[in-house]
């Protein structure tokens, strides 16, 4: 071999192993809604499928409140928010001025909290958040922290020590059905959707929260945005707002695409993709359901949009596996599989017993994981013909409004009273 070969070897093996490595850590965490990938699939085999509240549950955190977030993993912690002192389930009284929101860190192994911080609501709050309270954003975690969405009360970073390291206002306004979306990560920015505090989407600079670029006109948005790779190789930060799908260019937030989603509510169910198309669920009645082909210019309604479907969910996120996309309607208990291609219903089957669902479907090793709000998961197949594999009660009292999160080949998840690792 020659010495310009063996140096051009060496070269290539440099540039691979950072990647490389970097995969792996991320895969080994659950850094943000999600999952690592942004849309609820996880690569971890052997996650149990079988659980109740005596078995297979290998810790129980009390919680020092409420909230309908998301727990998020790194390194040995996971870190989940909640909101104490007003407005709490169960408990009278309290004033807006005892509201605070809470960053809980817990050492995954042993479940017990390794530190929490508390950070006092701005007034005026909303009087009432309907169903889900004020702590629905779920954390956002790297290398360097964790950063959370606290609505009006701002976007507040911090060491994975608990030391605060800057905090961004990016606007004042409230709403009924309160504000929900994560923080995304990209490069050195976050990108937060304000559509309830701002009618914006803004980007911050990761080591400093100063705003880096604004879009304004983000209006009934209540979905996390995501970062998705266009046939060109190009990466898009896609979300919905009232009546579009709209695409950015995320460094400098000039707009790049919309199309028209014909769906006449708010949008809450963060997308999915999948080979440069992104699949969108949204709305109560009518066109429900829609994908379109990412990679275009301006209105592409009528060249990018693949197809429409009256199926959908107003609250839950689906997930998409081998040209099928899954999904659970919050309200009518009902399980549903399409072609990923057409939008074409395979099977709609309703659920025994099945209740309202917030949290978006986890797929995990062939499976669909669907959680109601009191605490059932239903475990079904990810193939196209319906077959339900167990179901799980973990009812405890409290609302499971959050999705789970995935440690190795273990569950998280939390109600309004306690965080659960369930495992084998």
């Amino acid at each position: 071999m020659s010495l310009s070969c063996s140096r051009a070897m060496l070269t290539l093996c440099l540039l691979w192993w950072p990647v490389q490595a970097n995969a792996q850590s991320s895969s080994a965490n659950w850094p943000n809604f999600r999952g690592p990938t942004n849309d609820g699939i996880c690569l971890a085999k052997g996650l149990p499928t079988e659980w109740d509240s005596s078995q297979h549950i290998v810790w129980k955190t009390a919680l020092p409140g409420p909230g309908a977030s998301s727990p998020v993993v790194w390194g040995d912690h996971i870190y989940i928010t909640c909101y104490s002192g007003y407005f709490v389930p169960g408990q009278e009284g309290g004033s807006q001025s005892d509201l605070k929101r809470h960053l809980l860190c817990v050492d995954k192994k042993s479940g017990k909290p390794a530190w929490e911080r508390t950070l006092a609501a701005k007034l005026p709050e909303e009087e009432r958040i309907r169903d889900h309270g004020f702590a629905a954003n779920s954390p956002t975690v790297d290398a360097d922290g964790v950063i959370c969405f606290f609505g009006k009360s701002g976007v507040v970073a911090y060491d994975h020590a608990g030391k605060e390291l800057w905090q961004a206002d990016v606007g004042s306004q409230t709403n009924g059905w309160g504000t929900s979306a994560c923080p995304v990560l990209f490069e050195d920015l976050v990108f937060i959707n304000a559509s309830v505090e701002s009618e914006s989407l803004v980007a911050l600079d990761r080591r400093t929260g100063k705003t880096r670029w604004k879009a304004e006109g983000i209006r009934e948005a209540w979905n996390t945005p995501v970062l998705v790779k266009n046939p060109r190789g190009q990466t898009e930060l896609v979300m919905a707002i009232h009546g579009k799908v709209m695409a950015f260019e995320p460094k400098t937030g000039q707009p790049l695409w919309n199309c028209n989603t014909d769906i006449s509510w708010y949008m809450v169910p963060s997308l999915v993709a999948h080979d440069g198309v992104v699949y969108c669920l949204g709305g109560r009645s009518g066109i429900s359901a829609l994908a379109v082909r990412t990679g275009g210019t301006g209105d592409v309604t009528k060249t990018h949009r693949l197809w429409t479907s009256l199926k959908g969910s107003n609250v839950s996120s689906p997930v998409v596996h081998e040209g099928h996309l899954y999904w659970m309607n919050d309200n009518s208990g009902i399980a549903y599989c399409a072609r990923a291609d057409t939008g074409e219903v395979v099977y709609e089957e309703r659920l025994n017993r099945a209740g309202q669902v917030y949290a978006s479907a986890l797929l995990a090793d062939g499976k669909v994981y669907y959680l109601t709000r009191d605490g059932r998961t239903y475990v079904l197949s990810a193939k196209p013909q319906f077959e339900q594999v167990a179901m799980n009660d973990l009812r405890d009292g409290g609302v499971f409004n959050g999705s789970f999160a995935v440690d190795g080949q273990r569950l998280l998840v939390r109600s309004d009273k306690f965080l659960y690792a369930i495992g084998n």
